[in-house]
């Protein structure tokens, strides 16, 4: 019947080379049509448009697919008029169809067609739009410039089609628009993105609550090689955040994740962009954000190291604001997360963000106290691994975080075993942080408290050679460090002062284990007499290279204004006696070519000349542990002999304390000397009978750190 309705002669000029037959067929065909409209003959209508589908449009020869077909088609619709709606089922498939034509010239002529076509039909048009948006989504990468240009003027058209609809769904165009917001070719990019910026143009489609869905596409061509897509790219985002910061409702939840995985991108633009609209989302996010708190954390802490100073600036910022907002576990504020967060980044490399990981804690600390203690057992040994890092204000903040954890008994305790646990595990960190430590804690906790606390664990400490090199340690930073002058002046009233008695007790049980230690004790507590006597009791064997090493450091520091006292009371040798045979003693012990040794001996020879009167002479002589001459002597002299003595130091029971205890150190020598000879079962049975004769420790056990689940079962006992 179509081929009865339309002439032969229009058919074969359709298809032909010459351009004005093929324009006067389609002028042929327009008039039918258009004749069959005003008749209301559809049904001829619909078989003139299946004539030109079949036999042009999907035909073999190209010509007929690229002169015929198309042409015949925009003819037909253009016949039509305002009736064409009805036909566009038939029409708009075969056209689309001809874009994936594999000859360009199809391609053009169907862009040609299809621009007809939608000036005909305009709104009636938008039911199509997925599959016209898709299909110019291709022809933008399309191979042959003049297609790509014929596409872009189709493409303003539909635009402005799509512009002044009422009938456009933009639910149905976000998937499609978020599929292909992953296509890395440049004229795609910058076609969705000359779409996107179109469509949040138009005030009745709401593109603000659909960012979420193509937002991480924009960003991702914010690292696009072409300067031109990352400028469109960031003016859309530029819009689309002015209108966030406008907009009373808006998901940040889902962008705040988006966002958070772009500021961790290897391109420095995209860093900044996120950050920035992190920092802008901190600000204005409130309660929507509070459950995503930990991950934006994750996404600041690492950029506050950034190479790049503005994403430094800008991190640093949004750090201070999401740290300033007080939030409470029962909002979604996640304690754990960001705990585990700023665990994370104490083994960055970045300083800085192991700085403000650290603050996070402290923070955290002072807020929600409970809640992260109950996190202990996850963050404690991250916090004593960083005790080992290179700077020392990480170190400094670290203790801070420590010290306001032990404010509470056990978790003192638990940190200054664990501490000596890794002072035992890692002897670099006590030569090289150790002291830096100790003052720190003794500044922070109370350093009587502290001293305390590690005496009373080093004294039953098993490894005797480690505990010799802890107390040394700790007896040079007592003499030397300014932090722990009131703890020297209170010493230093050891036989005058009950609470100066206590402590020296308290440290003298384990600074036995350094001959040169409790020797320094004695000399800083003026108890010169048992100064005199632990000198004389020290036998062959104790007289080492690292005795005197220790004994160089002593001498040194007697120097120093630390003990200005001491060299002040050699000015009255007659009353202190056993001061003058302590030091005498030291020198004897000294090698004579030793510069401490000419320290000494010149120190010594500086002693006023003032002959004993024979009463001081047989006191120093004989021994009696009560007979030391000093300033406050007479008191405690008289205080003995009426029987009040019953708050003094027993120095005889410290002294066997100090003979049993370097005993056990000379055996301990002694096997380790045996072991490179003796056999295993050999050694084995010595080390039993070793174990055997060495006193019992109550707290032996202590020195072992305890399990992790002892920190909150509040099993580990004092």
């Amino acid at each position: 019947m179509s081929d009865t309705i339309v002439p032969a002669f229009v058919l074969r000029n359709l298809a032909d080379k010459l351009y004005e037959k093929r324009k006067n067929a389609a002028l042929e065909i327009e008039g039918i049509v258009k004749q069959l409209t005003i008749a209301g003959e559809h049904d001829k209508i619909t078989a003139i448009i299946n004539l030109l589908t079949t036999e042009f449009t999907y035909s073999q020869q190209a010509n007929h697919r690229k002169q015929g077909g198309l042409i015949g088609l925009a003819a037909a619709t253009v016949g039509l008029t305002s009736e064409a709606a009805q036909h566009l089922e038939q029409i708009v498939p075969p056209v689309l169809n001809s874009f994936l034509d594999q000859d360009s010239r199809v391609r053009y002529y169907a862009c040609e067609a299809l621009y007809n076509i939608a000036k005909v039909v305009r709104g009636e048009f938008i039911v199509y739009f997925n599959q016209i948006f898709d299909a110019l989504c291709k022809l933008s990468a399309d191979s042959d410039a003049n297609v790509q240009s014929a596409a872009h003027l189709l493409d303003r058209l539909v635009k402005d089609i799509v512009t002044e609809s009422d009938q456009f769904s933009i639910e149905e165009f976000i998937p499609l628009l978020r599929e292909r917001m992953n296509v890395l070719n440049p004229y795609v990019r910058q076609f969705l993105v000359g779409w996107i910026t179109v469509l949040d143009s138009v005030p009745d489609i709401d593109m603000l609550g659909f960012l979420p869905d193509f937002l991480d596409g924009l960003f991702n061509m914010l690292s696009d090689s072409s300067h031109e897509i990352r400028q469109q790219a960031d003016s859309a985002l530029s819009e689309f955040l002015q209108e966030i910061k406008n907009s009373p409702n808006v998901d940040y939840g889902r962008m705040a994740e988006i966002l958070v995985q772009r500021a961790g991108s290897p391109d420095e633009f995209t860093r900044l962009t996120a950050i920035t609209w992190i920092n802008e989302f901190v600000k204005l996010g409130g309660d929507q954000l509070v459950p995503y708190y930990a991950d934006i954390l994750g996404a600041i802490l690492p950029c506050i190291s950034d190479k790049e100073e503005k994403i430094r600036v800008v991190a640093r910022e949004t750090n201070e604001e999401l740290r300033s907002i007080r939030a409470d576990p029962g909002e979604g504020f996640d304690i754990g997360a960001i705990l585990s967060i700023a665990r994370r980044e104490l083994t960055s490399e970045w300083e800085a963000t192991r700085i403000e990981a650290l603050h996070w804690i402290a923070t955290l600390l002072a807020r929600h106290r409970a809640e992260v203690i109950s996190y202990l057992n996850d963050i404690f040994g991250s916090l004593l691994s960083a005790l080992s890092d290179p700077s020392d204000e990480v170190v400094l903040l670290v203790l801070e975080v420590l010290a306001c954890i032990a404010k509470d008994a056990p978790h003192f305790r638990h940190l200054v075993v664990f501490l000596i646990h890794n002072f035992r595990s890692d002897h670099s960190l006590l030569e090289k942080r150790g002291a830096l430590i100790v003052r720190r804690l003794c500044v922070l906790l109370d350093a009587e408290r502290v001293y305390r606390e590690f005496s009373t664990i080093l004294e039953g400490e098993d490894d005797l050679d480690f505990a010799s090199i802890m107390v040394q340690a700790l007896n040079l930073i007592l003499l030397t460090s300014s932090e722990l002058a009131d703890l020297r002046a209170l010493l230093k009233q050891s036989l005058v002062n009950v609470a100066g008695k206590d402590l020296f007790i308290s440290l003298y049980a384990s600074w036995c284990h350094s001959a040169m230690a409790t020797i320094s004790l004695c000399l800083l507590a003026q108890a010169y007499q048992h100064a005199s006597s632990v000198i004389q009791s020290l036998g062959e064997e104790d007289i080492n290279v690292k005795f005197l090493v220790q004994l160089d450091k002593l001498i040194r520091l007697m120097e120093t204004p630390i003990f200005a006292y001491l060299r002040l009371q050699l000015l009255e040798p007659g009353k202190y006696t056993w001061l003058l045979k302590a030091l005498y003693g030291l020198l004897m012990l000294l090698p004579q070519q030793s510069a401490a040794f000419q320290i000494l001996r010149n120190r010594l020879k500086t002693v006023p000349s003032i002959a004993f009167n024979t009463d001081q002479l047989k006191r120093a002589s004989s021994g009696n542990p009560y007979s030391q001459i000093l300033p406050v002597s007479e008191d405690i002299i008289r205080n003995q002999d009426s029987g009040n003595m019953h708050n003094a130091i027993n120095f005889a029971s410290r002294l066997q304390q100090f003979e049993h205890m370097q005993n056990q150190h000379r055996m301990h020598a002694k096997l380790q000397q045996q072991s490179r000879k003796a056999t295993p079962s050999t050694l084995s049975q010595e080390m039993q009978k070793s174990d055997e004769s060495r006193r019992p420790s109550p707290i032996s056990d202590t020195t072992r750190p305890p399990s992790r689940s002892s920190w909150n079962s509040g099993q580990f006992q004092h």
